[in-house]
């Protein structure tokens, strides 16, 4: 299962709000419905089986935010490939979760 969280930063614009670009970005995932997502106060976090799709989502992602009129956009992307068991985002939530008692 591989993992990733995708922080998307327009520069340039007209105002010092990003959540258009933020929306315009997640809405390239319902054509992704393979990709489980959620969306947290400073990025996007994204799982799938499959890293090959994972890969076209945060592509397109990137590739949206241009549709809002900015000139630059600043992406930042961490990737988890785990391929010796299991991970999802969930459960390595329970794992801190579980640390901390």
């Amino acid at each position: 299962m591989a993992t990733a969280e995708i922080t998307i930063i327009p520069i340039g614009t007209e105002s010092t709000s990003i959540s258009s670009f933020v929306a315009e970005a997640d809405r390239v995932l319902l054509n992704h419905p393979e990709v489980k997502n959620k969306v947290t106060a400073m990025g996007t976090e994204l799982e799938s089986p499959d890293v090959n799709k994972l890969f076209d989502a945060l592509k397109e992602m990137h590739a949206a935010s241009f549709n809002n009129k900015a000139q630059r956009i600043y992406t930042i992307i961490k990737i988890d490939d785990r391929r010796d068991k299991e991970s999802t985002l969930e459960s390595k939530m329970k794992a801190v979760v579980d640390k901390l008692g």
